[in-house]
């Protein structure tokens, strides 16, 4: 197996994976370094999978440029990489007459950001987009969008590995040394070394500890490196209200907000989500992804009154996501992304506090990150790039029928359903478990094949699964492993043929 590569990438959320997808159009030698046992599992996962127009950032600011850009290129992307995605655009709501300065605001950086297809809309107009909706006035982005984020992240990564890229997961880095001949040596706490001539930070909540392996400890003009972990609760609400939100809906955001304001959201699987929350956690828990009473209460109530006939019985799941912010709890408000070679540090592509639009801006993020590394390599393209990946996009469910019919003659697999509520095919989980990076925690065979995300999240199809695993490919009861290591599926004396 090779340990030296022209360009490590440290990071295997959606920008790292993007940046990979990108870099493996050329020859050159790449791998990802991530340090849990599949891509996306942090923030790239843990998100409203929205795509942003770019009117929530100030003109001139990497941030806007990068959301615009990624926002264009996402229609092509997601078509080559057979990712749902759907344009349903966005009303960004003032309820009252001191909330109008707010709409001016977001139109004039709208405007200077190029941002296509603005509007003001009055309440009629918007009622025609969103029946119901309230507010005096509001700025209709008809460009944002929703996306499946795993199924992006997933995809950007899958894709790049088909291309050449090589991945290691369950690689946490440990040190960064910049060596005599200007290459770098990549230590991993498991005791695996790597050796490149480019190292490339995309990791999110930890870049600033990367920064620091680097021996980077503040940005090119002077820049903290950071990173304050800021939670964002959401709620999962039933299919049952699928269609009952048609558009986005935010609020008009205050200046020093740390996100963009509690909303709804409906997900490109029928889905709609409440959230998020915006609270600071401590800097040194950036992974605590649970959720809290207190906040839950808040979503709910908000929940309720966005959407009255809400019943307690549409709240099937919740969970947690953490931004990395580089702007402290006594600022507030948003910094600007950290997109940079280290002054000091040749070779070192230093990508710190990659919040939204984040994921909007991916592949926007991965153009700027091969033209800093076309500064040290050549890039001569490749004439066998694969673009596309195959499959199809969404599920099988999703198909037409006689597509369905069609499949299922080639393979009766696609006949036997194993996710009742999700309608998802022992094909579709086999696919997901026989994935090209090896990754077979249950999550990671669930944010591929969308298996456990419906009503009874996971009650019909767990068991399957489980026995799918052991009948199949050989698992033993300690194999099972929920997401991270240590998570395990089952703990404690477990008696044979106790299911048979």
């Amino acid at each position: 197996m090779r340990h030296h590569y022209d360009v490590l990438i440290i990071g295997g959320g959606v920008v790292g994976n993007a940046i990979a997808r990108e870099l493996s159009r050329f020859r050159i030698t790449a791998a990802v370094l991530e340090k849990e046992p599949d891509v996306g599992l942090e923030t790239s996962c843990r998100n409203s999978g929205v795509l942003h127009s770019g009117i929530n950032y100030k003109a001139g600011t990497l941030r806007a440029k990068l959301s615009v850009r990624g926002n264009a290129m996402m229609d092509k992307l997601c078509a080559e990489l057979k990712v749902k995605i759907k344009r349903i655009g966005k009303l960004t709501t003032a309820l009252d007459e001191d909330e109008l300065p707010g709409i001016k605001r977001l139109m004039d950086q709208g405007t200077a950001n190029g941002v296509p297809g603005l509007e003001v809309l009055d309440n009629a107009a918007m009622r025609k987009i969103q029946p119901g909706v309230e507010g005096i006035a509001a700025v209709w982005s008809p460009t944002s969008a929703i996306i499946s984020p795993y199924g992006l992240t997933i995809s950007l990564a899958e894709n790049a590995h088909a291309n050449g890229v090589e991945y290691f997961l369950r690689h946490k880095v440990s040190s960064i040394t910049k060596k005599a001949d200007g290459s770098f040596t990549v230590g991993t706490e498991n005791g695996a070394s790597f050796s490149a001539h480019v190292v490339v930070n995309a990791s999110g909540l930890s870049s600033g500890i990367i920064s620091e392996l680097a021996g980077v400890n503040e940005g090119n003009h002077g820049d903290s490196l950071k990173i304050w972990p800021c939670r964002g609760e959401y709620y999962v609400l039933d299919k049952r209200l699928d269609g009952t939100i048609k558009t986005l809906i935010y609020p008009v955001p205050g200046a020093k907000d740390a996100g963009l304001g509690i909303h709804l959201t409906p997900t490109v699987d029928g889905n709609i989500l409440i959230g998020p929350s915006a609270n600071y956690i401590p800097v040194n828990t950036p992974e605590d992804y649970k959720v809290t009473a207190t906040v839950l209460e808040d979503l709910r109530r908000e929940g309720h009154k966005l959407l009255p006939e809400l019943k307690m019985s549409d709240f099937i799941r919740n969970f947690a996501g953490n931004r990395p912010k580089r702007t402290p709890p006594e600022v507030g408000g948003n910094g600007d992304f950290i997109i940079e070679e280290a002054d000091g540090v040749r070779g070192f592509v230093n990508l710190v506090g990659i919040e939204s639009p984040g994921l909007t801006s991916a592949p926007a993020i991965a153009e700027m990150v091969r033209d800093i590394i076309a500064n040290h390599l050549d890039l001569v393209e490749k004439k066998d790039f694969i673009a596309e990946r195959p499959g199809f996009a969404g599920h099988f469910c999703d198909l037409p029928k006689e597509e369905q019919e069609r499949l299922v003659k080639e393979n009766p697999e696609y006949g036997e359903i194993i996710c009742r509520c999700e309608k998802i095919t022992k094909k579709e989980i086999r696919d997901a478990i026989e994935n090209p990076l090896g990754a077979r925690s249950m999550v990671s065979i669930k944010y591929r094949a969308r298996n456990g995300m419906g009503r009874c999240q996971g009650g019909f199809c767990t068991p399957r699964i489980v026995r799918m695993l052991r009948d199949e490919y050989g698992f033993a009861p300690d194999d099972y492993i929920f997401r991270e290591a240590g998570s395990n599926l089952f703990t404690g004396n477990v008696r044979e043929g106790a299911d048979k």
